[in-house]
């Protein structure tokens, strides 16, 4: 069953031009970087404080130490290298097959493996600014600040990644719908789909070859066209 459902996404990207992948954590668990609705993802691992009130705006803005203790303890992972899903997904855009990937994940993997359109919903690790100058700092900046990062005009540096409470930047969904829109094949991978309003992009896909991967089950595997409950690893090896 397995076998003939990967078959069948092959033959779908065999004879599109038009593909638009939409991850999620899940494409980043085989670089060793942890999920966090799993049983083994942060969200079921015990903290002082609920990880899902760490990373919001109300508690970076109160605790900032506590908040960038478990950020690069928990959120950074600077060494991870891609995976087999991340190199396939670089091969499909070389080929001309794949238009765009929009990713919930921050870590920048998808552009260390060489993708060109990749379009970072939640913001990126990899890009941090002073809350009050907007001075630029780098990842490295961050990791080796002993404390609360701070800007040489004595503001709060920040890390550009969507925090809870806080707003996808808008020109970035606006791209991301206009891809999904025009999509021959949406392939959503490795994502829950719990997250809003990240999750709520797929309804804007009009076509007929909607395909969800995903180990375990979303409330949306009956409206997909193909599922294929399993790791993307174990699926885009086979492409």
């Amino acid at each position: 069953m397995l076998e003939d459902r990967i078959n069948t996404l092959r033959k779908w990207v065999e004879e599109s031009d038009n593909i638009v992948f939409f991850g999620g954590a899940g494409v980043s668990t085989e670089s060793g970087i942890p999920d966090f609705r799993s049983q083994d993802g942060l969200y079921h691992m015990k903290y002082q404080y609920p990880p899902e009130a760490i990373l919001s705006h109300s508690f970076f803005m109160k605790m900032t130490e506590v908040f960038y203790d478990f950020y690069k303890s928990k959120m950074i992972y600077t060494s991870a290298d891609p995976n087999i899903t991340h190199y396939k997904l670089k091969d499909l855009e070389a080929r001309g097959k794949l238009k765009g990937i929009i990713t919930q994940n921050i870590d920048g993997l998808h552009q260390k493996a060489g993708s060109d359109k990749v379009l970072e919903l939640h913001g990126s690790i990899l890009r941090n600014y002073c809350m009050k100058c907007g001075e630029f700092y780098p990842i490295e900046y961050i990791q080796q600040s002993e404390s609360v990062p701070a800007c040489k005009c004595g503001g709060i540096i920040k890390p550009d990644v969507v925090l809870y409470e806080e707003g996808l930047d808008q020109i970035i969904l606006k791209e991301a719908i206009d891809l999904i829109r025009q999509a021959d094949i949406l392939i959503i991978g490795g994502t829950s789909l719990t997250v809003y309003p990240a999750a709520g992009l797929i309804q804007y896909y009009k076509g007929n070859k909607m395909v969800l991967i995903n180990k375990s089950v979303t409330a949306y595997d009956d409206a997909a066209d193909l599922y294929i409950q399993a790791g993307l690893g174990e699926v885009f090896q086979n492409l």
